[in-house]
């Protein structure tokens, strides 16, 4: 069950509601740390959400991660973690200082808040839990609102199936020259769908499906024991949301997946949900807005990099209508123009149009989940179309990607996970009208390991290539996607590992994509096979498209 507000006021004596919940706390006591028979540092350290005064940090007591109760080998009462943030990896000049209270309320995790930080700066970051110390971060603040700001890079990824593959997409990630990573949902799978590792050895308790509190829990430790994903969150802020697979399959508001009868058990999904939002609050670097209030949780949110760019994060599982016509790819479904369906309900769309309305950055991304891009599956006559995507919601689709217009938005650029593929497409204003302009950039990313080793092109490609002429781009390997952006162009890299069943994979772009401030839609940047011309104010060349303006 999660963590109720009447529980955090148990606490009030050491320190009020922060130490329940792991932020800083200005308590004139301590809980006692215990003698440790092994490192309590095993999940690693992550930082997130930043901003130009602070950042929220992250760590979780797990001597014995894989502990089948979920407490992760500790004992009942809490633990004061101290932490650190300093200028210099030495830590010789220190900036901040505090403590935090792991409790077993939320598996001992931390969540401290740490403002009064200088703009724009990289820091360093540790905790300690009485003599032993946590590996370093680094993690940096954003440039001041509305500040000047030449340039900024970032990553996105999703869908990191543990059992499918080895994360060597992640160990190139954490290498990169970027200021913020992205993630866009399915950060575990409720199951293990795919066991594609080479000499893959997966107990019962991780091959059984997570339904409840410590079955959860096991799930993240199980991911979070990999290194290379601890060393992308210890080297970068992330961004963080999550998509179907942190709850269940293909869900959707108080519904369970797809193919259950959800008037039998609405009771017992809201359960598993509250269970599945505090396992997820109690293994990312959330802040205290994020805190899970029984089954559910507020996930989108906006981060903003100086004047340069905004990045809405959006929520498309809690709120949507339950999904048209079976969910599935489907033929001739009428349901899914029903203006009363929504993919975001009503509160979150109409604070994702005043965003449009009310910010002042050069270039305004959509962190969003499922596709928003039509997408048909049918080369000839027939539309087919998953109704799990924006495709089963047409009024919100058409609704957000009107106002952006209407509202004058300059460079709307959706960032999408959810497919195990790399796509780069054209968004238009309204589908059913072939003349819509378009108004928008979609860039959809891989998998991390989802999926298989995958293929660069495959028949699933060819027949969307062929059937959507706004689809400029399609891959299905394994990565991330590499971004850059300055005022006058945003350069998008797919970053593809050949194979993810065993190690050692090296990384290669396999394409480039730009889009030009003021200009809506994608263009694939120069290859040495395609006809190549200058872009306006830039060194780089691109090609033609493939799709009609």
């Amino acid at each position: 069950m999660g963590v109720s507000r009447r529980q955090l006021l148990r606490f009030g004596a050491a320190g009020s509601a922060a130490v329940l919940v792991g932020a800083s706390a200005a308590s004139s006591g301590r809980f006692r740390t215990p003698r440790w028979s092994a490192d309590p540092f095993t999940l690693g350290v992550a930082s997130g959400d930043p901003t130009p005064d602070g950042v929220v940090l992250w760590t979780r007591l797990a001597p014995d991660p894989f502990a089948p109760d979920g407490h992760g080998g500790m004992m009942n009462h809490p633990v004061t973690i101290d932490y650190e943030v300093a200028d210099d990896e030495r830590f010789h000049r220190v900036v901040a200082r505090g403590s935090a209270v792991a409790t077993r309320e939320l598996a001992h995790s931390v969540h401290p808040e740490v403002g009064g930080l200088a703009p724009d700066r990289w820091y360093y970051y540790r905790f300690r839990a009485g003599s032993v110390i946590s590996p370093i971060g680094r993690t940096r603040t954003a440039p001041p609102h509305g500040h000047p700001t030449a340039r900024m890079r970032f990553a996105f990824a999703s869908c990191q199936s543990w059992s499918s593959g080895y994360y060597t997409a992640y160990e190139h990630l954490a290498q990169e020259d970027l200021d913020l990573v992205v993630h866009l949902g399915d950060y575990i799978y409720e199951r293990a769908w795919t066991q594609g590792r080479q000499g893959l050895s997966l107990g019962t308790e991780f091959q059984d499906e997570a339904v409840d509190l410590p079955t959860y829990r096991l799930r993240y430790a199980l991911y979070k024991a990999e290194q290379p994903l601890r060393d992308a969150h210890a080297a970068f802020p992330w961004l963080v949301t999550m998509d179907d697979h942190e709850v269940d399959n293909n869900w959707a508001a108080g519904s369970p997946g797809l193919g259950i009868d959800i008037h039998l058990i609405p009771a017992l999904f809201r359960r598993r949900r509250a269970a599945a939002f505090q396992a997820m609050y109690e293994h990312q670097p959330l802040r205290l807005a994020q805190l899970p209030r029984g089954s559910g949780m507020h996930l989108h949110r906006r981060y903003r990099f100086g004047d340069l760019a905004e990045i809405t994060m959006l929520d498309t599982r809690q709120y949507r209508t339950p999904q048209a016509c079976g969910g599935n790819v489907s033929a001739g479904c009428t349901d899914r123009f029903d203006p009363d369906r929504t993919i975001l309900g009503a509160a979150q769309r109409d604070w994702l149009l005043d965003g449009f309305a009310s910010s002042p950055a050069r270039w305004q991304i959509v962190g969003n989940q499922v596709g928003m891009s039509q997408t048909d599956s049918d080369p000839g006559p027939e539309l087919a179309v998953s109704t799990d995507s924006w495709d089963g919601y047409v009024a919100d689709r058409n609704t957000v990607l009107g106002a952006a217009a209407d509202r004058g938005v300059r460079n709307l650029v959706v960032i999408t996970g959810d497919r195990h593929q790399n796509h780069a497409a054209h968004l238009r204003r309204d589908y059913a009208d072939p003349e819509s302009p378009v108004v928008a950039s979609e860039f959809t990313g891989t998998s991390i390991t989802s999926g298989g080793d995958g293929a660069d092109m495959n028949d699933v490609g060819r027949r969307l290539l062929a059937a959507n002429p706004d689809l400029e781009f399609f891959n299905a390997q394994r990565g991330y996607v590499r971004v850059e952006l300055d005022h006058g162009l945003w350069r998008n890299d797919f970053r593809v590992v050949p194979y993810i069943r065993r190690p050692g994979a090296p990384i290669d772009t396999r394409a480039s994509f730009v889009v030009q401030d003021g200009v809506p839609g994608v263009r694939e940047a120069w290859r040495p096979e395609a006809p190549a011309e200058p872009i306006p104010g830039s060194d780089i060349v691109a090609g033609p498209t493939r799709g009609t303006r």
